[in-house]
């Protein structure tokens, strides 16, 4: 007995001390305006490798995870967590590998390793979320989509499908919100003994959309082609394989109608579990909408009054890089992350059905947050914007990889000498605030942190970790 109580000691202690590490560590990084986000988890987990199960430890946790989405759909889950008065915290900076995911329980615990919450909404990386679901007490889990994404980390799509499958085995109890319209995050049903709560839209959201090519043209089962009653966006929407009969499923929530999709907002009929309801989304675009009905989904799942969820969704504020409107000098500026042909297609659509003039300012990074293949840039479809390029008054081009990028809007359309590379981002931020026709900003993600710094500089925006 004496044993066993000694190890129990002595594992409190660990915990402690990791908890104790990671605190004092995000709060130098903090005060040093780093945000803290990954390398005090990193240290708290070479101290307690079960540190996270510790901490979370009797909290009901929400994980959103899938491939496009998740920060925005975090962002609107944690404004009906709000409005409800759930005690809850979130990973708001978007810091959603293990580390990360530790460092905000560290955070959120006392230095005894309680957590002081009884709600996480935790959004989570595909590939961490096999790892981090042995650990956590998921009550909800969604996922939004499963798309092609950084060919040089994940691989093949079908790995990152299978890496969300394993984690789903880690929890049998949790309810999990599966996307209807996707063909490959609906055949996660097929292997789990979970309950499933449908997500999806029923309608086109777009008469014309930009052209996509599909990640997932044939069934998953058969290899069969698939036809399409209807589609959304990328490989999303009515499908059915003429062969062995997998078909997407009627959603328990779901868009019935897109009344208006406009440049800072939407307007949509939300079904959920047959009861109608008129829903203005506080975001533009198409994607967006898939976002809201998955929100809406997990508002369900953990109990929050519908009419409370619905009007989160006019409410919440997007999640920084998401959407997020800056006054940069005489112009008003929409940045708009980038980093996936499927994601930039629909910024490309956004774009599209706005018939006002603006200015483009396009940032590619090859980090390894970006993904250091860059070859996906070539299967979106700048020539959409090529065609409509008497709209804009100039088109900026920046970032790490920025002569590539220029190359391949080169080849989309845009002739040579409308393309101004500006390699420095205190400069092309002067350039977007030399007037005040308004911008749009799309970087890929480490051009996103880099940008927004140096808006910081300008503006008064949050810190990303706030």
């Amino acid at each position: 007995m004496d044993e066993y109580k000694d190890r129990g000691i002595k594992m409190k202690l660990k915990t402690k001390l990791a908890v104790l590490v990671c605190k004092a560590s995000g709060a130098v990084l903090r005060r040093l305006g780093r945000g803290g986000t990954n390398l005090p988890g990193k240290l708290a987990l070479k101290i307690d490798k079960n540190i996270l199960g510790e901490l979370s430890r009797g909290v009901k946790v929400t994980v959103v995870t899938g491939t496009n989405g998740k920060t925005t759909t975090s962002r609107m889950i944690e404004k009906a967590f709000e409005d409800a008065g759930l005690q809850y915290f979130a990973n708001k900076s978007g810091a959603n590998l293990l580390t990360g995911i530790i460092a905000v329980f560290a955070q959120h615990c006392t230095m005894g390793g309680k957590c002081r919450y009884t709600h996480a909404l935790i959004e989570c990386d595909e590939a961490a979320f096999r790892t981090a679901s042995k650990f956590l007490p998921v009550e909800c889990l969604v996922v939004n989509n499963i798309f092609r994404d950084q060919l040089d980390r994940f691989g093949e799509i079908t790995h990152t499908l299978n890496a969300i499958r394993e984690g789903i085995t880690h929890i049998p109890d949790a309810t999990v919100c599966l996307n209807a319209d996707c063909s490959l995050t609906a055949s996660l049903a097929g292997s789990m003994p979970n309950k499933v709560v449908w997500f999806g839209v029923n309608v086109p959201i777009y008469e014309n959309t930009a052209h996509e090519l599909s990640d997932a043209p044939y069934c998953i089962r058969c290899k069969t082609e698939y036809v399409y009653d209807y589609m959304t966006y990328g490989h999303l929407g009515g499908f059915r394989c003429p062969k062995c009969g997998y078909c997407r499923r009627e959603p328990d929530v779901a868009v019935t109608k897109v009344a208006a999709v406009g440049a800072d907002s939407s307007d949509v009929v939300l079904s959920v579990f047959g009861r109608a309801h008129e829903v203005h989304i506080n975001l533009p675009g198409g994607y967006n909408i898939y976002n809201a009905v998955a929100a809406a989904a997990v508002s369900h799942v953990v109990g929050i009054d519908e009419e409370i969820a619905v009007g989160a969704l006019a409410a919440f504020e997007c999640g920084f890089g998401r959407a997020e409107q800056f006054k940069l000098g005489a112009c008003q500026a929409r940045m708009m992350l980038v980093k996936n042909p499927a994601g930039f297609n629909q910024v490309i659509n956004l774009i599209a059905h706005d018939d006002g003039v603006c200015k483009l300012a396009f940032l590619l990074n090859d980090r390894f947050a970006d993904g250091t293949d860059i070859s996906w840039i070539w299967d979106v479809d700048f020539e959409t914007l090529a065609a409509q390029q008497a709209r804009f008054t100039r088109v900026l081009v920046s970032g790490v990889r920025a002569d590539d990028m220029a190359l391949r809007l080169k080849y989309a359309g845009f002739p040579l000498d409308r393309l101004e590379i500006v390699r420095e981002y205190n400069a092309l931020l002067d350039a977007v605030g030399a007037d005040d026709t308004p911008a749009f900003l799309m970087p890929t993600y480490t051009a996103m942190f880099d940008l927004r710094n140096e808006i910081g500089r300008r503006t008064n925006v949050k810190a990303f970790y706030e």
